[in-house]
């Protein structure tokens, strides 16, 4: 069963209950209003928490979940989460945080931030979904697909533009959506998408994952600690920290992440690879002196 909440695309439950609240019975309706009351904390305690706050039977609160199209009060929370991360997400939530602030410095605060965190990202990537990642990548008789949002965009290409010196049949989608409605037509079964996205989430991106798995994809995911949605439709994830010394979110420890599967990539497929690169090279420097 959909969840509701995550198809319409709004982003928002606490619209999402209000809309609602004329279908609902009469207990539901006080689930509802107990959460908007405290939005978004009473919902993300326990069903007997939230039952005993709207002075309404536990078995109550599981049918006004289900009753806003989710398909249980685990989904109905994983998504007030998700949305919670989202807002925490935003630049302007950011501004005045105390650790912006460095009593030594910028360039020492930036390098002890980003130190850290691509270590850390580092340190906790799983290392099996790392060697599925590359395994997958380096398989010529794999179609390599990536795309990604509006900065993880240039991740995608960054990635891709190597694999393509490294190996054939690799594509990155541009971010029309008519380019985008083309790379779910042309799926087929086996092929690989890498996609990137980090908070807050890209829900053109989430639907363009979940139409390809659908066709049969193998989705590679590239997103922050917190997983972008899409991550229920991938077999692989690589979360990266996004901390910065700033309001925005960094891409740093995410490039880090592409850097190590480059590498990766380029030792699997060892003379292969080389014998393509130097192919390319030779087919730049041609045209180069002919002046094309």
């Amino acid at each position: 069963m959909a969840d509701a909440a995550q198809d319409t695309g709004d982003g928002s439950v606490s619209a999402l209950i209000r809309r609602s609240l004329d279908t609902l019975s009469s207990g539901e309706r006080k689930v509802g209003r107990a959460i908007v009351a405290n939005y978004p904390i009473a919902g993300l305690g326990t069903v007997a928490e939230l039952a005993q706050r709207a002075s309404v039977s536990p078995p109550t609160v599981v049918r006004f979940v289900t009753r806003l199209g989710f398909s249980g009060y685990p989904a109905f929370q994983k998504r007030l989460v998700r949305e919670v991360q989202e807002r925490l997400g935003s630049p302007l939530e950011q501004y005045g945080r105390d650790d912006l602030r460095s009593e030594d410095g910028e360039l020492a605060h930036a390098s002890r931030v980003f130190s850290e965190s691509i270590i850390t990202t580092l340190g906790d990537l799983p290392e099996s979904e790392f060697e599925r990642t590359v395994a997958m990548l380096s398989d010529p008789r794999r179609r390599i697909r990536l795309i990604g949002g509006r900065f993880s965009q240039l991740l995608a290409e960054y990635l891709g533009a190597h694999l393509m010196l490294l190996r054939p049949d690799v594509d990155v989608v541009p971010g029309d959506e008519f380019s985008r409605l083309a790379a779910v037509s042309d799926t087929r079964r086996g092929d690989v998408v890498v996609v990137f996205d980090y908070r807050r989430y890209d829900q053109a991106i989430v639907r363009f994952s979940r139409r390809v798995a659908d066709r049969g994809a193998e989705l590679v995911l590239f997103t922050d600690r917190w997983l972008s949605p899409a991550a229920d439709e991938a077999g692989t994830v690589l979360p990266a920290n996004v901390d910065a010394p700033s309001p925005f979110d960094s891409l740093v420890p995410a490039m880090a992440v592409v850097e190590t599967v480059i590498a990766g990539v380029t030792d699997r497929l060892g003379e292969t690879g080389r014998r393509r690169v130097e192919a390319m090279e030779e087919l730049r420097t041609s045209s180069a002196d002919r002046g094309d």
